[in-house]
């Protein structure tokens, strides 16, 4: 559990009233928070270590919320707001992080979550992402997913996969995002990014130009459609290299989404065209250390191989979770059962834990000796 106390230990003698949001984004940072909530009829809540925990200060009402939110919004924004009821942008406070938001109403009052962005990209060693994941981007063409629920580090995966390739590589790398996150700036190559309703109207403007900008590297933020869907799909079969991302659990589940995205007439090209294109997907979850404050991120790879590829063509999707398991020492795929028992045999977190994030308790159960109330060694 994270302790209280910790974050609001220096006392804020300050009235709401008084009270800025700059303040409040401070506190985040210096809390290793990832989200900042503001909402009417309760304190302002900080995400530390996936918990939510107030700040001490008394419960905001709907002035309170309206006048801190509005602090860091430009008329443009105010306006867009009222007339659309919520808003997406990022932003960044010099000296302090980036930021990205989006402002809604609840119950009449103005309310907003603030995701911390970090100033510097973290790398592979800080992220502890494993060794497949940077021989993933070793390649010139095809599509790489990073899937996973809200909050679960996909943006951080995808920033660090991206900042790579930006100082091996010598091209030209386009982001399509809404809004944009991580600002990489231009090293070994050129590098521009575009935020959906600000530098282009729709995903669909911005893809449809996407290939007369001669790009090498293409992030899709988010793979929302059957129209983006296919757009990726084709950029990637045209010789460039596309990332990607899903709200999808797992390896199985991200191939199926994509696939049934699509009318029943259409699925048999789009199996042929993935089968093809598609060259690896991580599946992540970030889970609570059961000892100690902080977070493992548990991933499940898969990096499709001749057996893998057939199976997506003739439509054995079923097939390719027990396929995963087979040569694992050359081929590198890991499922999401034995990444979360490595952080069990490492004493990070508990049996109970482990089975709570998985996606097969059952043959997680089993491989853990079939004791729910087993502890992993502290």
């Amino acid at each position: 559990m994270t302790d209280e106390s910790s974050l609001t230990k220096t006392k804020h003698d300050i009235s709401n009233e008084a009270l800025k949001v700059q303040q409040l984004f401070k506190l985040m940072v210096e809390s290793g928070g990832s989200d900042l909530h503001i909402t009417v009829g309760t304190s302002p809540g900080l995400r530390v270590n996936g918990e939510i925990v107030r700040v001490k200060i008394p419960p905001l009402n709907a002035h309170d919320t309206k006048r801190l939110v509005y602090q860091i919004l430009t008329d443009e924004q105010k306006n867009e707001f009222e007339k659309n009821l919520e808003l997406d942008f990022s932003f960044g406070i010099k000296g302090l992080a980036r930021f990205r938001a989006n402002i809604f109403y609840s119950k009449g009052g103005v309310a907003a979550v603030f995701r911390l962005i970090p100033s510097v990209i973290p790398d592979f060693k800080q992220l502890n992402l494993p060794n497949i994941m940077m021989s993933m981007t070793d390649i010139s063409n095809g599509l790489i997913l990073v899937t996973g629920p809200t909050g679960s580090g996909k943006s951080t995966t995808l920033a660090a996969l991206i900042d790579r390739l930006n100082q091996i590589e010598a091209g030209h790398i386009i982001t399509l995002e809404d809004p944009v996150e991580f600002v990489h700036s231009h090293k070994n190559c050129i590098v521009n990014q575009r935020e959906i309703g600000r530098d282009s109207l729709t995903f669909k403007n911005a893809i449809k130009s996407l290939l007369r900008q001669d790009p090498d590297i293409v992030l899709v933020g988010e793979l929302r459609d059957p129209e983006t869907i296919e757009a990726a799909l084709t950029i990637a079969e045209t010789g460039h290299l596309v990332f990607g991302t899903l709200h999808t659990n797992s390896a199985v589940q991200t191939i199926n989404r994509i696939i049934n995205v699509f009318p029943a007439d259409q699925q048999d090209q789009i199996r042929t065209l993935l089968s093809f294109v598609l060259q690896g997907v991580v599946s992540q979850q970030l889970i609570p250390k059961s000892f100690e404050p902080g977070r493992v991120c548990a991933q499940e790879i898969l990096i499709p191989n001749i057996a893998i590829r057939n199976l997506i063509r003739e439509d054995k999707i079923h097939q390719i979770y027990s396929q995963m398991q087979v040569g694992q020492e050359t081929s590198g795929m890991m499922t999401m059962n034995q990444s979360l028992k490595k952080f069990f045999d490492k004493g990070l977190i508990d049996s109970e834990t482990a089975i709570q994030y998985s996606t097969n308790p059952e043959e997680l159960q089993s491989q853990l000796g079939g004791g729910r109330g087993l502890k992993g060694k502290r």
